[in-house]
């Protein structure tokens, strides 16, 4: 089985996208939480209220980031979406991290970003713009089959 870890922008569908895409396919999918509110509010729903936005982000960044590595770290190949509507610089980390421990890298990503990635994509070894070319991707990886 491949694991792959969905990792990037929460804000639109590409990830349901790229696992109908994946049907039929011996794959497991992992990711980050997906709901915002939850994924601000871990830390402070767990730890303790804190009057200081700073910590309560804090709190929240570092038990996301047990989630986060666990899932890096098990997968085989790392997904990383970065979306047009906000600047996703914990995807960027995110991208890093995989590099670092050598993951199969696949950024996902518009033309519009391709200059600020530049060092991004260099580190991937696919760079797709949409959901529909990772499927394809992890398909001809795991089939050796063309897309139709």
């Amino acid at each position: 089985m491949l694991k792959v870890y969905l990792s990037g922008e929460i804000h639109t569908d590409w990830r349901e996208q790229i696992i109908e895409g994946a049907k039929g396919l011996d794959v497991s999918f992992a990711a980050p939480v997906t709901d915002h509110a939850a994924s601000d509010d871990c830390g402070v729903a767990i730890l303790g209220e804190e009057p200081n936005k700073f910590w309560h982000d804090h709190k929240g960044a570092m038990i996301n980031a047990i989630r986060t590595r666990k899932g890096i770290t098990d997968a085989d190949v790392v997904v990383v979406r970065f979306g047009e509507k906000y600047k996703q610089w914990n995807a960027a980390f995110d991208a890093g991290y995989a590099a670092a421990l050598g993951k199969s890298l696949i950024i996902l990503h518009q033309d519009e970003h391709q200059h600020a990635l530049k060092e991004v994509d260099a580190a991937a070894l696919a760079v797709c713009k949409e959901p529909w070319q990772v499927a394809e991707i992890l398909r001809y990886v795991l089939t050796s089959k063309l897309p139709a």
